[in-house]
């Protein structure tokens, strides 16, 4: 197979020489590996050329962090038997399969929209919530509308007194077609829509997409430039971190905690702005280029900047992590098993507090990665304390790897947009670790070189029903801390 990339993380192949079976074929060797020691990464649809059904393209890692890429290949009105009910964390995908493509899913045990697309729009009210039956049991609804600016989603809690014994939560709300428009945009006009996907992870998207670009076009990339942009990345993580620990001390009413993070974030997205002129770290990079110089100035300012952030977290860490108030709180509820969480397919930061090794850092190591390992950090309890604990200690694994980054990296000039033309009928499968979890995108070109399938997945798709699950036994005042432990996209969803 012809294997055409310059980064570990994306995998461009010509799609006709992309494994392709029948579905059954393809059906027998998702699960095998379902089955076996190779991890789903992603189980999505493209479009046919002809009459024919989609293909179903499935995505997996490797445990040497190979990634794997092939795709099923049906005749019309060809049906799919549903995977769900031998391995759970197929459910997301087939439920979008079925919405985006109409396809049936054969025993799926309960198939119905995941964001209400097209056809299904109409129908949002009409939403089939699981009922609990009994004298005693009662629904509390929260939702889709919520104070601040907390994006549209419904959480239907069906409790017994005042424990959750079931939440089931329906997206859906924002319809904003971003895969559709994706596809209508000039290629130098994407960066930007790429970077609006997820507000809070402009920097993970706009890599990602990044890397798709380079290996549709053969670009390079120089090694200092890969190196300023994992600081971003970095950068990024520690930012969105920062401000998940403020918003959970806030839920808990441990205002030194609140504060203080918050605080600190500012410090973050304050550096990122005299870096890139942008907090959140947009436009910043785009396919090929550095679009702002790195000079000593830059390196001065990143070792200034986080060594305060350095001195001033760990006075605000022993306090919480001592506090009687935050242990209480946090020790104990919203239990996300080791083993839950790898039967329904979490991924990210929340897999690792439950004691998964799920980082593409570590796990395929591309970049500047490779050269200089970041460490992994996990913790084995799953309670909203170890997913406190993994924001804690990766603020600081980030930070001391910036650091050591930064002195390594040499000036770098602005660059000036290459001249991108993309390889035809070429298939790339590209990947970045996000502070939630692994952003991933598909670009599919035709015969002219023009894009004609564009694939965009959040780890929130995955990772909403671990939340879901982690929130079961809990009293329902536990839940706005649930929620915050994991922080979740609405938006990564509402695609």
């Amino acid at each position: 197979m012809t294997l055409i990339t310059n980064h570990a993380n994306a995998r461009l192949t010509a799609l006709d020489e992309l494994t392709t079976h029948d579905y059954h074929e393809f059906q027998t060797e998702m699960r095998q590996r379902l089955a076996g020691d190779d991890r789903l990464v992603s189980y999505f649809g493209a479009p046919s050329q002809t009459d024919a059904a989609p293909f179903l393209h499935a995505v997996f890692i490797t445990q040497n962090g190979e990634l794997v890429h092939f795709r099923g290949r049906g005749e019309p009105g060809a049906s799919v038997a549903s995977l769900t009910s031998e391995f759970p964390e197929m459910h997301c995908f087939e439920r979008e399969l079925h919405e985006q493509y109409g396809l049936d899913m054969a025993g799926h045990p309960w198939l119905k929209p995941i964001r209400f697309e097209g056809r299904d729009l109409e129908q949002m009210n009409e939403y089939p919530f699981y009922k609990l039956k009994g004298k005693e049991v009662h629904e509390v609804a929260v939702g889709p509308i919520h104070a601040g600016v907390i994006e549209p989603g419904h959480f239907r809690f069906m409790c017994f007194g005042e424990k959750v014994h079931h939440l089931e939560i329906h997206r859906g709300y924002q319809h904003r077609g971003v895969e559709k428009l994706l596809l209508k945009a000039p290629l130098r006009r994407l960066p930007p829509l790429i970077e609006s996907v997820v507000g809070d992870s402009a920097v993970a998207y706009s890599l990602t997409h990044c890397r798709a670009i380079e290996a549709l076009a053969d670009l390079d990339v120089a090694a200092d430039v890969e190196r300023i942009r994992a600081i971003g990345l970095e950068l990024e993580r520690v930012a969105m971190h920062l401000g998940g620990l403020s918003g959970m001390a806030t839920d808990i009413a441990y205002l030194p905690g609140s504060t203080s993070y918050g605080r600190l974030r500012t410090t973050v997205i304050n550096l990122s702005m005299r870096l890139c002129g942008s907090r959140f770290g947009r436009s910043w990079f785009r396919p090929g280029e550095l679009r702002f110089p790195f000079t000593q100035t830059h390196r001065d300012d990143i070792r200034k900047s986080l060594e305060l952030v350095q001195h001033d977290i760990a006075f605000i860490n022993k306090s919480f992590t001592e506090s009687r108030t935050v242990n209480h709180r946090l020790r104990t509820i919203c239990h996300l098993s080791k083993e839950v969480a790898l039967e329904i397919g979490v991924v990210g930061m929340a897999s690792r507090a439950s004691g998964l090794s799920r980082d593409l850092r570590t796990e395929m190591r591309g970049g500047v990665y490779e050269e200089h390992p970041i460490p992994l950090v996990s913790e084995p309890t799953g309670h909203c304390w170890a997913r406190g604990m993994v924001r804690i200690r990766e603020i600081e694994a980030s930070m001391n790897w910036m650091l050591a980054q930064s002195d390594l990296a040499h000036d770098v000039d602005a660059g000036t947009p290459p001249q991108i033309t993309l390889r035809p009928n070429c298939g790339v499968v590209s990947l970045e670790e996000g502070w939630r979890g692994e952003v991933m995108q598909y670009l599919e070109t035709d015969a002219n070189g023009d894009i004609a399938h564009y694939k965009v997945q959040d780890p929130s798709l995955r990772n909403w029903f671990g939340m879901a699950q982690a929130v079961k036994n809990n009293t329902i005042y536990d839940f706005p801390i649930c929620n915050k432990s994991f922080d979740l996209s609405y938006c990564g969803n509402d695609l």
